[in-house]
């Protein structure tokens, strides 16, 4: 089928602290992702700032619970949660993460890396394929900050993203920051990484802060962007093109404002870049 990019522009993730912000008026913003697991309840607070916000600007549902990587079964009634909020929100994407999480019926919130094995790839693959069918829509799957290797894998992460990719006929929401921080952790080379990504199956960008520990960086979400992630983001846009960015701040999160200049910087980067 192909994957088809949205032009979305810049947006910023929709927060509980800002909420009243959105209630209350219409922040300068391209556009907002929310969170799929807190917004599935029919009613409340939080689906009603959805609910004024999508009349506003485009949404985009963003998972962090699908855990498409696990062989314990699909979350069957998270897949419908998911697929009637998405019929009512109707979002510009529907994403989660290329990861594990769920075994024996144990949950952990962790995004846990996976093996990158041909038998990981046909069984992710098919994962892929049942959520798809659920959700009667294409999904984008996120590369996760990592802190530990496999030495069962037998092709390095971006092999196995832009497999999945392919073979499942998904999309790829490429977060930079994720590629600068597994980088680091493990000592590959971060354009390595965006070269081997297909151009085409990109569909979304996430830019976010780190904390750098000397021997190891953590994805922590809870500061601005740094300076080397910025660059990363340069090279992305060089070889990818104008795709939606979206500034991620889940920790010590800011006055709106803040987000929002993030937001513009972003803007202005890719004016810089693409011209």
């Amino acid at each position: 089928m192909g994957f088809a990019r949205k032009d979305l522009g810049h947006g910023i993730g929709l927060r509980p602290k800002h909420y009243g912000r959105f209630l209350a008026e219409a922040p300068a913003v391209g556009w907002v992702e929310a969170i799929s697991e807190n917004f599935l309840a029919r009613g409340g607070r939080p689906v009603a700032v959805l609910e004024k916000v999508r009349r506003d600007v485009p949404v985009v549902l963003h998972g962090v619970s699908l855990a498409i990587g696990s062989v314990d079964p699909l979350d069957e009634r998270l897949l419908r949660g998911v697929r009637d909020l998405a019929d009512r929100v109707e979002p510009a994407y529907v994403s989660d993460h290329l990861c594990w999480g769920r075994h024996s019926g144990r949950y952990v919130h962790d995004l846990l890396p996976l093996p990158y094995t041909e038998e990981a790839l046909a069984h992710v693959i098919s994962r892929v394929k049942q959520v798809q069918e659920v959700l009667g829509r294409q999904i984008l799957l996120e590369n996760v900050s990592s802190y530990v290797e496999y030495a069962s894998s037998t092709m390095n992460e971006w092999e196995f993203l832009s497999g999945v990719a392919r073979e499942a006929d998904c999309g790829i929401l490429l977060d930079v920051n994720n590629v600068y921080v597994s980088a680091r952790n493990h000592g590959f080379d971060p354009d390595a990484y965006l070269a081997g990504i297909p151009v085409d199956r990109v569909g979304q960008f996430h830019l976010a802060g780190h904390s750098d520990h000397g021997r190891y960086v953590l994805d922590s979400h809870d500061a601005p962007v740094v300076d080397a992630v910025w660059e990363l983001y340069r090279s992305a846009l060089r070889r990818f093109g104008r795709v939606p960015a979206l500034i991620e701040w889940d920790d010590h999160v800011p006055e709106l404002e803040r987000l929002l200049d993030e937001s513009r910087r972003a803007r202005e980067v890719e004016a810089q870049v693409l011209g």
